[in-house]
């Protein structure tokens, strides 16, 4: 049985219903992608404190928000850019209109149905996710990076390797690979 940390079940079904209603509009789903996807795919073997995605339609996803209870923090030492509810302890937030610049295959892209929820929101592939991981890692601004992307992969381990090699390759300059994930470089 898979098991999350209560918050972030109750931030995923949470996140799914404004999905659901961006859809009902006509509108896009929201992407989940960054540290929120990668505690999606690990099961909460990493967590995050924040719930970043992608939407072409950020305007019309606020609007959605706040009528789903999110607030916009303000004062000092709040989090400028972002969302919070009240309810939860998870910041949320647009970072770009669609997932790692344009570079995911939409067929990789996930629709995803939380645990006691009815509405779905989708998620960037766990390859495009361990691709993402692989190219913060490369930049050597993240080291911790590689653990989070061989973790990925050892859960994974039914990931679509072809896409993967060349999806890391991508987000890292050239730099890795798959190999480099299973070796640890």
């Amino acid at each position: 049985m898979t098991t999350y940390r209560p918050e972030f079940e109750a931030a995923l079904r949470l996140f799914a219903r404004v999905s659901e209603a961006m859809d009902r509009r006509g509108l896009p789903r929201p992407v989940l992608v960054g540290g929120a996807a990668a505690e999606l795919y690990s099961t909460s073997a990493l967590t995050t404190g924040d719930f970043d995605f992608c939407s072409p339609c950020q305007a019309e996803l606020e609007d959605e928000m706040q009528r789903f209870g999110f607030i916009r923090p303000s004062g000092a030492g709040s989090m400028l850019k972002g969302w919070i509810h009240p309810e939860l302890q998870l910041g949320f937030e647009t970072v770009a209109d669609v997932p790692m610049d344009g570079n995911v295959d939409r067929a990789h892209i996930r629709l995803v149905k939380p645990i006691g929820e009815s509405a779905l929101f989708r998620v960037i592939s766990v390859e495009d996710l361990i691709a993402d991981r692989m190219g913060q890692y490369a930049s050597g601004t993240a080291r911790d990076r590689l653990y989070q992307a061989q973790l990925l992969l050892s859960l994974h381990p039914d990931a679509d390797m072809e896409y993967l090699e060349q999806r890391v390759r991508e987000e890292s300059a050239g730099d890795y690979g798959v190999e480099d994930i299973k070796s640890g470089t």
